[in-house]
């Protein structure tokens, strides 16, 4: 196993390069692994382990997932496996390839944090995320995570695809776990953006600790979402004229009423354990750069693992190192880019 320590300026964390698993073969070389493990500092979360799942083909889940993992690590103490869609033949990020290795980790995961879109994992890949869902352990899903999954009908987990008729799965893994699966877009998608309107009532609960009034705001646009009843809507989104956090909010039916961006519930597994699970429709990695959209998913993941009495006023959420998203389309990935290469 290779070893090294990141820049302090980058990250003040370690990195650790797992080996490739027998799923990456044949693949690239162990100094190339595509597992990163990052070991936290001190912080709240120190004992927890968290492994965050990207995979998505537009909003850049491959840039918004390591730099939730950098804070998780560096601010919080977190010990963190980042996972990645790679193609075996090169190593590289390649949002189109249903291939993530490492996923093994689940086995001793606390929390799973996932932003996948439509993936059809290999029944070897897929088993873990199975494993872990059917323990009823906690799981925080962003944006396009209402779809993770399209697996075919006569495949072994084909409950978990979006849109399962299965019976007890029925809408799939995001109906059952998260609350919501695909539906539609509900704003005039790259043409109006989001801003979270926090639910009336909610303004207490722990996750939304810290974040005031138009902290939240997203460039990606709201989706059509109506969880089930026995969830807790904690921020409605707005639909915004233009893609600007000052920007007047559209008039009219769009807004009246407004669909839910972030909510809770609970899901039981296989175990008969019941999971806490957080939702929010936003999570884009242009939606990062909003600290009040951040703090809101990073209080998602405290308290999901139940550290909701120790989430602070005001919860640190800086960004780690230079942070510059590339905007949300298909085909907009970059090219040639390895996992290594984002933690270094």
């Amino acid at each position: 196993m290779k070893r090294f320590r990141l820049a302090a300026a980058a990250l003040l964390a370690t990195a650790v390069l797992i080996p490739a698993t027998a799923a990456d073969k044949p693949g690239p070389a162990a100094g190339d692994s595509p597992v990163i493990v990052l070991d936290g500092k001190d912080g709240i979360g120190k004992g927890k382990h968290v492994v965050l799942v990207s995979g998505d083909q537009e909003y850049r889940s491959e840039e918004t997932i390591p730099q939730l993992a950098k804070i998780l690590a560096t601010r919080h103490g977190f010990k963190v496996t980042v996972l990645f869609t790679v193609d075996p033949k090169d190593g590289t990020i390649d949002p189109n390839i249903n291939n993530i290795p490492g996923l093994e980790a689940l086995k001793t995961a606390d929390l799973m944090v996932i932003f996948t879109r439509f993936l059809n994992l290999p029944d070897d890949q897929m088993r873990y995320v199975a494993e872990y869902v059917e323990s009823g352990k906690p799981v925080v899903g962003l944006r396009t995570s209402t779809h993770a999954f399209n697996i075919p009908g006569d495949r072994k987990y084909a409950k978990y695809g979006n849109g399962s008729g299965v019976k007890g799965w029925e809408g799939g893994f995001g109906r059952v776990v998260l609350g919501e699966k695909w539906v539609a877009h509900h704003g005039n998608h790259g043409k109006e953006g989001t801003r979270g309107i926090i639910a009336k009532g909610q303004e207490e609960h722990p996750i939304l600790k810290g974040i005031k009034p138009g902290d939240i705001f997203g460039t990606t646009d709201v989706y059509t979402a109506k969880p089930p009843a026995e969830s807790t809507i904690l921020v409605y989104g707005q639909v915004t004229k233009t893609l600007e956090p000052d920007s007047a909010p559209v008039e009219g039916a769009k807004n009246d009423p407004m669909m839910p961006v972030a909510w809770t519930k609970t899901y039981k597994g296989e175990s008969g354990t019941e999971g806490r699970a957080f939702n929010t429709t936003m999570g884009a990695s242009q939606d990062f750069v909003y600290e009040g959209t951040r703090r809101m998913v990073v209080n998602a993941c405290l308290w999901a693992v139940g550290l909701e009495g120790k989430i602070p006023d005001k919860t640190g959420v800086e960004l780690v190192g230079e942070y510059k998203p590339t905007p949300f389309k298909f085909g907009g990935h970059k090219k040639d880019v390895k996992p290594a290469d984002l933690f270094k």
